[in-house]
């Protein structure tokens, strides 16, 4: 079984043909979608997609940095309401972070975002999920900060340096998120992906976006989990079988979420078995 950490399978780009997405996910072996919210407006298509598939997609709630604008404020009432006040339960408080890539001169109002979310969750006793984009350094400074026993979460979509990747395995209660990209020839992950802890690891898409190859360029579809999980086995020189285990336990782990594993004949690696 895979799961899919990170996805937003409730996008525009999937209303036409969402039940032959799931279908083709469950084909993959892919039963499990972890779906980050974006901003106010996708919330109510966020849930209509959890309601559909209730046993396999799980909705978080969180503001995007992306869209922390001029109303980040009003917004983020709505993302606390629904937290604190919910109507269902939400997994994690995501996707929340930094991005310098579409906008440095936002930085102040996504720092001050960014805070409040890691408040809320650590309140709440939820993991983050973080997107970071040209911001690491802004990142670190401020989970170095804010880091206790109460904070854990994921580095979603991984795509920085060896250096960076150990500062994350260092606080010793984060993942990195492992998608597309490790397919991609400019990756760069892939040249080090075999020096990091396996049990740091979780599989995603980010589906609609960052498809692997060979379906670079496309729409990104929760059923590439696989290839991701396939690419991550060559390159760690672990069974495909030992992938899935371990990335589906730490996906347990990471969310305190609990799942059906099917029976398989390949052996569990050590730190699972017993």
């Amino acid at each position: 079984m895979l799961i899919d950490s990170h996805n937003h399978i409730y996008a525009e780009q999937f209303n036409d043909d969402l039940e032959e997405v799931m279908n083709r996910a469950s084909e993959a072996g892919v039963q499990h979608l972890l779906m980050p919210n974006i901003d106010v407006p996708s919330i109510d298509a966020m849930h209509r997609v959890a309601d559909r598939y209730p046993d396999r997609c799980y909705p978080m709630m969180g503001l995007h940095p992306c869209s922390v604008q001029e109303d980040f404020r009003e917004q983020l009432s709505v993302v606390e309401r629904h937290l604190f006040q919910p109507v269902r339960k939400y997994i994690a408080v995501g996707e929340i972070g930094i991005d310098l890539y579409w906008d440095k001169s936002t930085l102040e109002i996504q720092q001050e975002a960014f805070r409040q979310q890691i408040e809320w969750a650590k309140a709440l006793k939820l993991p983050i999920v973080i997107h970071v984009r040209e911001s690491f350094d802004e990142v670190f400074e401020i989970v170095d900060e804010l880091h206790d026993e109460r904070l854990r979460g994921v580095f979603h979509c991984f795509t920085g340096t060896l250096e960076q990747a150990k500062h994350i395995e260092a606080y010793g209660s984060f993942m990195m998120g492992i998608g597309g990209v490790l397919t991609f020839k400019n990756g760069k992950i892939d040249q080090f992906i075999h020096e990091l802890d396996l049990n740091r690891l979780i599989l995603e898409t980010d589906s609609p976006y960052l498809a692997p190859k060979p379906y670079r360029g496309k729409r990104n579809e929760p059923a590439y989990t696989r290839l991701v999980a396939e690419k991550l086995s060559t390159l760690t020189g672990k069974s495909l079988e030992e992938i899935e285990a371990v990335s589906t336990a730490n996906c347990e782990r990471l969310f305190h979420l609990t799942f059906e594993h099917e029976a398989s004949s390949a052996p569990l690696p050590d730190h699972l078995d017993g």
